[in-house]
């Protein structure tokens, strides 16, 4: 068996570059060989590379050229389709509301945005057609038109991409292929299109607690990430570094998130991560604008969590964690964010 490729390999971090189409595509064993690549990947790191995925490259840059577009938008227009509750979770936020952070409490989330608040703007789209729960779209004009058909295909192939991941995890753990499929075959997951705008680089070196977006683990199962070529996102290592994960053309970044992991009753790792200045050039005095695409995925909101078979009893110990619900768990994380 060949050694497995790396995206990432420093202090004792080894994230895993995956083919995915051995997973999606190939023979029963690379398959399975593909499955567990991904799983020791999750319990390893709690951070993989996938290459070959199921999203075609020109959609993922029509996606953040049309991204572009929307926060190139004058500010009046964006505060217009606003941000509003947790429990909906959709719309714009505008520089500095959100703090994300590894804080639960949100008087001490409050105290650090007042420090350093983070360096982003963002717009949420959930499920379309969710009862309660309408998507917050921009109207008036052609661009408001094609964002918002760019962006609802885009949340329709990432949930494909979601349910191909955990199709993995299962497999890679031994279970049905379809274990997870009652979990996520609804779509309760947020795109989240995110602007880092140009900054001047004196911003970080005068103030040390600045970054773009603090220390912070995810909140779901499992985050999708497409990254432009800017750089900027930091892993934290075994030995306590933040390590850059540099952008690799065509992959898409994929960490599990702190649901996964209660899930997994912490068998899979959800990982402190960060986004900072990026790499500095000798060229001028401003860090260029960087844009992503988060995906982030959720069990259906209705189901219940609990720890999944095989990861407890007799030596694996026992269960950690009581059974919650998936959508109150998350409104109760988003609540301290904002």
């Amino acid at each position: 068996m060949a050694p497995q490729a790396s995206a990432v390999e420093k202090d004792n971090l080894f994230i895993p570059l995956v083919d995915f189409s051995l997973f999606l595509n190939g023979t029963p064993a690379e398959r399975t060989q593909a499955a567990e690549s991904i799983l020791k990947g999750f319990q390893n790191a709690g951070f993989i590379y996938l290459t070959n995925h199921s999203i075609p490259l020109p959609t993922v840059s029509h996606v953040f050229s049309t991204s572009a577009k929307f926060f190139d938008r004058p500010q009046p227009e964006k505060e217009a389709v606003g941000w509003t509750t947790p429990e909906s979770n959709r719309g714009y936020t505008s520089h500095g509301r959100e703090k994300v952070s590894i804080l639960t409490d949100k008087d001490a989330v409050e105290a650090i945005r007042g420090q350093a608040p983070d360096l982003k703007e963002s717009f949420e789209i959930g499920r379309e057609g969710a009862e309660g729960t309408p998507n917050n779209w921009p109207s008036g004009d052609e661009a408001a038109k094609e964002f918002k058909e760019t962006m609802l295909k885009f949340h329709d192939q990432c949930k494909v991409l979601h349910i191909e991941v955990m199709r993995a995890i299962a497999v890679g753990m031994g279970l049905e292929e379809g274990y997870f499929d009652g979990y996520t075959d609804v779509g309760d997951n947020t795109l989240r299109l995110l602007h880092y705008p140009e900054v001047k680089k004196d911003v970080f070196r005068n103030n040390k607690l600045q970054v773009r977006a603090g220390e912070h683990t995810d909140y779901g199962s499992i985050t999708l990430l497409f990254q432009d070529n800017r750089g900027g996102l930091q892993v934290k290592s075994p030995d306590g570094t933040f390590v850059d994960a540099i952008p690799i053309p065509g992959t898409v970044v994929i960490n599990a998130g702190d649901l996964l992991a209660r899930w997994s009753n912490d068998t899979i790792k959800s990982t402190l991560h960060r986004v900072v200045e990026p790499p500095a050039s000798d060229e001028g005095d401003v860090h260029p604008a960087r844009y992503s695409c988060a995906y982030f995925c959720n069990p259906n909101f209705d189901r219940m969590i609990e720890a999944i078979q095989g990861t407890y009893g007799g030596e694996k110990g026992p269960k950690k964690y009581e059974p919650i619900n998936s959508g109150n768990y998350l409104v109760q994380r988003l609540a301290a964010t904002y």
